[in-house]
């Protein structure tokens, strides 16, 4: 059974190249690249409980197409800069990933603040709130070298992202992860997309608090191959269906995840 929350993800704006530019009526805008593609990140530790990552070319297709994006400060609802539907935010993909291009009304005193924490150096990152649509999980090999000057192998998990459901684009003051808890909810939203017992077993040797996660992500039997049935399910497995909600309620809660409406 897989579950779909909302993730983050972020980067350094010296980075991306995301920053304050005038346009030819002399307005700053703020643009740059917000996700890129085929870079490979680490999200936890790959040797242990986490995973490596990587967007892969024309992730944001489809979402670019059906969504209506914002960009946000910190990913805060309440100051939203721009909006797609608005004709205030254009987002492209191009080589490099998913650009962004926002207009910055400086009616709103938040927006004045934002270009001053950017020229200050207050706000340095870029971030992305998501749901995956579509991943595919490969095990890969990673040479590292040690303190001793030898060489050795380790097999890690390398997560591929396909297909994308696009929320926002924030602006942020952190552009990395500042501890593990919140790396620990990056992995713990990646694992409940996934649905494998066997990889949360795995990592919850390392951190124990992923073994919560198996609440939610059971060993379902197999689905009836007659699509065409639509009944409406015995009253255990509504208990059951029930279960889980509450349960993904309180993993919510504990990981600072959130759920779709």
């Amino acid at each position: 059974m897989t579950v779909t929350t909302e993730e983050r993800r972020r980067l350094a704006l010296a980075a991306t190249g995301a920053e304050l530019r005038a346009d030819d009526s002399g307005k700053e805008r703020f643009g740059g690249l917000a996700s890129p593609f085929g870079v490979r990140a680490a999200i936890g530790n790959p040797k242990t409980w986490g995973f490596y990552e990587e967007f892969a070319p024309g992730a944001y297709t489809k979402t670019m197409q059906e969504g209506d994006q914002r960009m946000l400060i910190d990913h805060d609802s309440y100051y939203v800069v721009s909006r797609v539907s608005a004709g205030t935010l254009k987002l492209s993909q191009s080589a490099r990933g998913l650009e962004v291009d926002s207009r910055l009304d400086e009616d709103l005193s938040y927006v004045r603040d934002l270009k001053a924490n950017l020229r200050n150096a207050n706000i340095t990152g870029m971030s992305i709130g998501f749901y995956v649509v579509k991943d595919t999980w490969t095990t890969i090999e990673i040479d590292e070298e040690g303190d001793d000057g030898k060489t050795r192998v380790f097999e890690a998990d390398l997560r591929t992202v396909q297909e994308v459901r696009l929320i926002e684009v924030s602006a942020v003051t952190f552009p990395a992860f500042v501890d593990t808890e919140a790396e620990l909810n990056s992995v713990s939203a990646a694992l409940l997309c996934r649905g494998d017992v066997g990889a949360i077993e795995s990592r919850a040797v390392y951190r124990p608090e992923l073994r919560d996660l198996l609440q939610v992500v059971k060993r379902e039997p197999g689905e009836t191959t007659r699509a065409d049935e639509s009944t409406e399910p015995e009253l255990p497995t509504r208990r059951h269906l029930d279960s889980i909600d509450l349960a993904m309620r309180g993993l919510s809660a504990r990981y600072g995840l959130k759920l779709p409406a």
